[in-house]
């Protein structure tokens, strides 16, 4: 009972010198602690207002929050006095809880932090040892971890303090210097409950959280970008949701921020562990593990998580991967629906057309389904791309459109554009004229009214809409559509560059073309310029520069093969777009070969011949060429089994099937009918290729049976099409 006593009466005794001290220090008056051995250090010698600091006592409240007291009490008893530091310390903590925010930096200016920051390294290093038997003669006093705990707490708010004042740099520094000291001190990291009779495992992990934003707010994105990796990397104690934020939080800055982090260079990992080389590998780690966490019921489930890794593996052309973790994702997590329209873009993505129509078939037969106009637009987008399902194309283009029943203007338009498209697919198939004027004149009342529609200009309608008018050879308006398109994508789609000079080409202004494509390259990166070239030799060929468009194709190959041989940009390369370089590649040797063949340099034709076969030995377009070489030569027979060979391959190769009744005409004999079937498939597949029409017109010409209208149609349809035909084709 005396012990008992004697505490409760030591305990009021520290509490009234306190509460004295703190009313002190406010009126300015100097304080000396009784029974105290007096130190340089303590509040005995130092006075309070020669700090600079004024407070009208007028102003403040002389309630003392209770727990500043038992802080400033835990100082007390564990050391015996509360120095000059603490005591700023503490009073800079009631300024900043009372929202003092300027008076508070002011009194928080005031600790010599440079001065105790040793002191605090080895108290919490000291603190860890504890088997360690501490020395009498140590030169660096020791500090109790109320004492540490109140310094570093001053450390942060100061920096909340400069980061309400909006001096953002100097609050990281502030904040830094935190982390900084604890790292020196425990190389190691926190062990878990450290110090938990104290604040100092709160305080550490608010500035771990709070450094990051601070450098974001600073401009200083590589700093936030370290930040964020020592929060991560080095051990601090941190529990499962917050470390959890900070992971999120650093994927998102690393996909959005639009700057490019270094790589991380780690002190310790085994040999085959995983480095992310930019932003988009960092980012897909992390919430692949924030993704595991989940999964094994450490964090509840977050909708975002899913949704920056659909961007993060999109953008980096892993939608196979992004589909694989979908299906991986526990039942009930994603709704049927979404799950299923998530699959068929990735799917679509990767190309695989059918697996993603018929994921969006299983949504569309269900009848609990309402609401499906995305899963309707996208099912007709891909049909639209597939002529044996165009019909369902429409079907789904036209349920749209009802459903939509004029609600949402936006909707409507792209409805109403891939209407257009499918209708204009379905005319090129059609063998009744007028049913293909019928389908072509919806098809362009369809697109116009999809441009109509749409409050803001959309590429994909005007560039639609372009191309329709184009291969009806209403090349004035065509014309007008690419220059808007260009002018709407400010100089940026190569697509559109091209679009224009085809359209020119059609006009025969084959000058004005080709300063289209050369302004176009101008603008354009070397890895990109691939199409832009290879339709600048076809502008040289049809301006009679033949020795020019050779440099250009040896150009053209030499930059698609250093492509090739670059790792780097190899790989960051969609799927797609390197089997589109690889065709590209391809598709200019066909090109080299047939012009050497027209130069009569057979040799360098079958070397050019020989590069092809080495990208894809089964091409219909290579054997088309080589037919061309032998027919050169005067070899028809082998000429006619190469064109068979290209039709083995492809059945529907138009220029293979063209070739192929240019021979047999030649052979004469009854192989009449047989020609006339060749050119009518072709023109069946291309309606607008003179030289199906003007071949079919010497078939006519040649049949004494055949009426002299029926030739004159042909050349006549023949020659209006070799007036306006362009160098390539509009698609």
């Amino acid at each position: 009972m005396k012990a008992k006593k004697w505490m409760n009466k030591r305990r009021f005794s520290i509490s009234g010198r306190l509460q004295k001290m703190l009313k002190c220090m406010r009126s300015g008056e100097q304080f000396r602690v009784e029974d105290v051995p007096h130190s340089s250090d303590s509040l005995a010698t130092r006075d309070y207002s020669a700090s600079g600091y004024s407070s009208r006592t007028g102003e403040i409240e002389t309630k003392v929050d209770n727990s500043n007291i038992e802080e400033a009490e835990s100082s007390l008893r564990e050391s015996g006095y509360l120095n000059y530091e603490e005591a700023r310390a503490l009073l800079g903590r009631l300024e900043y809880q009372k929202g003092n925010t300027q008076a508070a930096l002011q009194v928080f200016e005031g600790i010599d932090i440079g001065a105790v920051i040793p002191k605090i390294k080895v108290s919490i290093s000291r603190r860890c040892e504890s088997n360690r038997r501490r020395s009498q003669s140590d030169a660096v006093p020791l500090m109790s971890m109320h004492a540490v705990s109140l310094l570093l707490e001053a450390v942060l708010l100061k920096a909340k303090s400069l980061q309400g004042l909006g001096r953002f740099g100097e609050a990281a520094q502030s904040c830094q210097l935190i982390l900084d000291t604890v790292e020196t001190a425990l190389p190691e990291g926190l062990p878990v409950n450290f110090a938990s009779d104290c604040k100092l495992q709160e305080i550490v992990g608010k500035a771990v959280e709070l450094l990051p934003e601070l450098w974001i707010l600073a401009g200083a994105p590589q700093e936030a970008i370290l930040s964020y990796r020592q929060a991560l990397l080095y051990h601090w104690s941190l529990d499962v949701e917050t470390t959890s934020k900070i992971e999120k939080d650093f994927a998102v800055f690393l996909l959005y921020s639009g700057c490019d982090a270094n790589p991380p260079n780690l002190r310790s990992q085994m040999e085959s562990s995983f480095v992310p080389r930019n932003n988009t590998e960092e980012a897909v780690l992390l919430l692949l593990i924030l993704l595991r966490k989940f999964v094994v019921g450490r964090i509840g489930w977050d909708p975002s998580i899913i949704e920056h890794l659909s961007f993060a593996l999109s953008v980096s052309g892993k939608l196979r991967d992004l589909a694989h973790q979908i299906e991986e994702l526990i039942p009930g997590i994603m709704g049927r629906k979404e799950r299923y329209f998530t699959l068929a873009l990735c799917y679509y993505g990767e190309g695989e057309n059918l697996v993603a129509l018929n994921l969006l078939r299983n949504i569309l037969n269900d009848r609990e389904s309402t609401d499906c106009i995305l899963e309707l637009l996208l099912a007709s987008k891909i049909c639209s791309e597939n002529l044996v399902c165009i019909e369902d194309g429409i079907k789904f283009a036209c349920k749209a459109l009802s459903e939509l029943d004029g609600n949402c203007n936006q909707l409507l338009s792209i409805a109403n554009c891939l209407l257009g498209v499918s209708l204009s697919v379905k005319s090129r198939s059609v063998s009744s004229d007028s049913e293909r004027i019928l389908k072509q004149s919806e098809a362009l009342q369809a697109l116009e009214t999809a441009e109509i529609i749409m409050r803001e200009r959309n590429p994909y309608i005007l560039s639609h809409l372009c191309l329709e008018h184009a291969e009806q050879r209403k090349l004035d308006i065509a014309l007008y559509y690419a220059k808007e398109l260009l002018k709407l994508e400010a100089g940026s789609s190569i697509k559109a560059y091209t679009l224009l000079a085809r359209i020119l080409s059609a006009q025969k202004r084959f000058i004005d073309a080709e300063t289209v494509i050369n302004a176009a390259l101008d603008q354009t990166g070397k890895w990109d310029q691939g199409e832009l070239l290879r339709t600048k030799a076809k502008l040289q060929i049809a301006q009679g520069q033949l020795k020019n468009a050779i440099e250009t194709y040896t150009h053209l190959l030499a930059v698609l093969q250093v492509r090739s041989k670059n790792l780097g940009v190899e790989k960051r390369l969609l799927k797609s777009r390197r089997n589109h370089n690889r065709s590209l590649e391809m598709e200019t040797w066909h090109d080299l070969a047939n012009l050497y063949t027209n130069l009569s340099q057979w040799r360098d034709a079958e070397v050019c011949l020989s590069k092809s076969q080495a990208i894809n030995p089964h091409s219909a377009s290579r054997w088309h060429c080589t037919g061309l070489l032998y027919e050169a030569k005067g070899l028809h027979q082998e000429a006619l089994k190469s064109f068979r060979k290209a039709l083995d391959v492809e059945p529907t190769h138009v220029p293979s099937l063209i070739s192929t009744a240019c021979i047999l005409r030649k052979f004469g004999g009854q192989s009449l009918p047989v020609v006339r079937s060749f050119l009518m498939d072709a023109l069946r597949l291309d309606r607008a290729n003179p030289s199906a029409w003007y071949n079919l017109g010497l078939l006519y010409k040649a049949d004494p049976r055949s009426s002299p209208l029926e030739t004159a149609e042909c050349f006549e349809a023949a020659a209006y099409l070799e007036e306006h035909a362009p160098i390539e084709s509009f698609r």
